[in-house]
């Protein structure tokens, strides 16, 4: 038996690019459903529901943040390692989101001046909207998401931003129920806390409601704290690992199965019935965090770990992309009908997008978190908070549900 602690859970970080492709695909149904319409029937249970991506990363983001700064932040309080912890967070999120953020502006302005189809977001360019997005708090002034960012899909940024400035206090409760619990009680508290969001549907019949992203970010993100908490618990067999891949690998088809299923009987008056397989991601991220073998295995592999790594540039850059496309069929009028080039359109589309975040990753993200994270970096014989190193960060990658 052997207690499950790594410095790196690289099937998690294989585990992002699965949904931020979710996300990705998403946005573009519309174009797919032009170019094959097959194609785009036959998957329409999963993408229409990959706004659930949203709700994946938020668990995953307290999952591993809490994995790499419990025993350093939980047992007492500590002013200056909080403050450490946010710069770091900051290092991780804020270039990037700078970046794509003033390109998303750059791009509404080069419509009022190119051709005869003008952003309609122009509006949104001012002073105030703009020192808010500069100080991701742009999401926390409206009940609804829709058009609180320049680039739509940092309201999620905006949102985990929140998350990181309570985690100090968190982290601290997580902490004190972790000594006093064991690993299946943990396991279901994590269960419990992340059920608000789904609850809410159940009621309302749609997940997209008037602050209902509050409940999102904070209930799933304490449900990853948690989760964590109870794996880090536990004491496996090689056994035993190989058991919790195979019920990764079972949870990933059922999950899927459970989409095409709630599409085909949706039950009673739910809208966004797919959002119900949300209950599913916290066991989810559990076995693909303590297994071994099947999907563990794949999701760890070289090319997933760095595609999970380039994939909050993917998220942060996409819809920009998607923008463009989208302007530009308006000012040349093209119209994509079902054939193999309009295939390839919207597949080059998908590749320019994640070769954007491979740029985006290389000469924006990477070095500017070195060089950030260099500011803080204590000299001399002190301990160091744990540094986010491309073996143990997470990066928040969430999509726009709307």
């Amino acid at each position: 038996m052997r207690r499950v602690r790594t410095g790196e859970i690289r099937a998690l970080s294989g585990l992002r690019i699965v949904a931020a492709l979710w996300v990705v695909l998403f946005h573009f149904r519309p174009l797919l459903a032009q170019a094959s319409p097959s194609v785009s029937t036959a998957l329409a249970p999963v993408l229409n529901a990959g706004a659930q991506g949203v709700d994946l990363f938020f668990i995953l983001s307290g999952f591993v943040l809490t994995w790499n700064y419990l025993d350093r932040m939980g047992p007492s309080w500590s002013t200056r390692d909080t403050l450490h912890f946010l710069w770091l967070r900051l290092a991780r999120v804020w270039p990037v989101y700078l970046v794509t953020m003033h390109l998303a502006a750059a791009w509404i302005i080069f419509t009022l001046y190119v051709g005869h189809v003008p952003s309609e977001a122009v509006h949104d360019l001012n002073a105030i909207s703009w020192i808010r997005q500069v100080l991701l708090v742009q999401l926390w002034f409206q009940p609804f998401f829709d058009g609180s960012s320049w680039d739509g899909p940092a309201w999620s940024i905006s949102a985990e931003w929140l998350a990181y400035l309570l985690f100090g206090g968190l982290v601290l409760v997580v902490f004190r129920i972790a000594s006093a619990t064991r690993a299946r009680g943990l396991l279901l508290l994590a269960m419990v806390a992340a059920l608000p969001p789904t609850l809410l549907l159940l009621a309302s019949g749609v997940f997209y409601t008037p602050w209902s992203w509050l409940p999102r970010i904070v209930m799933q993100f304490t449900a990853g704290a948690l989760a964590c908490a109870a794996v880090r618990r536990l004491q496996l067999s090689p056994r035993a690992q190989l058991g919790a891949g195979v019920a990764a690998a079972l949870l990933g088809a059922t999950i899927i199965g459970g989409l095409y299923l709630l599409d085909a009987h949706p039950p009673g008056e739910i809208y966004d019935a797919g959002g119900l397989v949300d209950v599913m991601f916290v066991p989810l991220v559990v076995t693909l965090a303590i297994g071994t073998g099947t999907l563990p295995a794949v999701l760890s592999t070289r090319v997933a770990v760095y595609l999970g790594h380039i994939s909050f540039g993917l998220y942060m850059v996409h819809e920009i992309v998607h923008t463009a496309w989208n302007w530009t069929v308006m000012q040349f009028e093209i119209t994509l009908t079902p054939s193999w080039s309009a295939k390839f359109i919207v597949a080059g589309l998908v590749v320019l997008s994640a070769i954007a975040a491979a740029l985006l990753y290389h000469v924006v993200e990477e070095p500017a978190r070195r060089w950030m994270r260099r500011m803080v970096q204590p000299k001399g014989p002190q301990q160091a908070l744990p540094t986010e190193t491309p073996q143990n960060r997470l990066q928040p990658v969430a999509a726009r549900a709307g």
